[in-house]
């Protein structure tokens, strides 16, 4: 959201050292509304997607025009996905219910969809950002406790992709771990957030997710009865922070000058009751902000009334 660089920033003042086992960590940027942390190992949390009603923090947009702006830096032209399952009680049926089957749904459902590709006006000096997005060779556990630092810091969670992926993150960068939890959020203000870092030197993508069972805060609010609560919230953010991945991997991306980036922009915002995914699974999620239908009125309005906003739906 629009103040999360200013909570990375106090996050990270306020920390110790920490260890970096295995891991080449990437700092920031230099963007001025980016300061570069004081742990130059401690890569940063972003795409902080806050939790629902969090005053101040859910507002999108800032100061001059609503759009977004390139920052000189790459995108991801094609994502390859594997998500990591974290925590004892991913063997639980219990606990994992319709959690891994559905969000392994999600994640071969999403590419070359509709909801893809309202990320793909975007370009950098890689190329442009495609809705080619494949699901490869199924998903990663690691049943190893959890730390109690996940909330804080991002090295535990680099740390984790590196240990568990090893040598197989594809060489051409286009590697992104999504990694989910089996602890809730506590009083953390945020429901999950993207980064990268470095395994063996080849670049990869991460973002981390709570377990958000039963979290009124992160809670799209899915009535449609086709997945659990905490499926559908997981789903939800999931959508954000592959959007902001896509668009902004490394902090050279796009994002505007409040430091929203495209997902920020539209959170907690649905044009459509259900999106469809080409396999014919459907989900409630928020959408991306587009500048090309923001410029042309196209889209529909954020939380600040910003007609900016596509989901790949039929939100008319």
């Amino acid at each position: 959201m629009a103040t999360h660089r200013l909570l990375r920033a106090a996050l990270l003042a306020a920390l110790v050292p920490v260890a970096v086992i295995a891991v080449q960590a990437q700092g920031p940027g230099a963007h001025p509304d980016r300061p570069v942390p004081a742990l130059a190992a401690e890569p940063p949390m972003l795409g902080l997607h806050w939790e629902r009603g969090q005053a101040g923090k859910a507002r999108p947009g800032g100061g001059g025009s609503a759009n977004m702006i390139w920052h000189n830096g790459s995108i991801m032209p094609s994502m390859t996905v594997r998500p990591i399952f974290w925590g004892p009680s991913w063997s639980n049926p219990v606990f994992a219910d319709d959690k891994i089957a559905g969000l392994n749904t999600w994640h071969i459902g999403v590419g070359n969809s509709s909801f893809a590709n309202t990320s793909n006006e975007y370009t950098g000096t890689n190329g442009r950002v495609t809705s080619a997005i494949s699901y490869t060779g199924g998903p990663l556990f690691d049943a190893s406790a959890v730390p109690g630092t996940v909330s804080k810091l991002t090295t535990p969670t680099a740390n984790e992709v590196c240990k568990v992926v090893g040598t197989s993150a594809p060489a051409d960068g286009s590697g992104y771990y999504p990694v989910y939890v089996d602890v809730t959020r506590g009083n953390a203000g945020f429901c999950a957030y993207h980064s990268y870092t470095t395994c063996n030197n080849v670049p990869v993508q991460f973002a981390f997710f709570f377990n958000l069972d039963g979290d009124a805060g992160c809670d799209p609010k899915d009535t449609s009865g086709l997945h659990s609560k905490g499926l559908a919230a997981l789903v939800n953010v999931s959508a954000h922070e592959l959007s902001e991945a896509r668009t902004d991997p490394r902090n050279g991306g796009w994002y505007d000058n409040s430091g929203a980036e495209n997902a920020d922009k539209c959170a907690w915002s649905f044009g459509t009751p259900l999106i469809s995914l080409p396999a014919g699974s459907q989900w409630k999620m928020q959408g991306n902000w587009s500048n090309s239908a923001y410029s042309t009125g196209t889209g529909y309005p954020n939380t600040s009334g910003q007609k900016g906003c596509l989901d790949g739906g039929n939100y008319k």
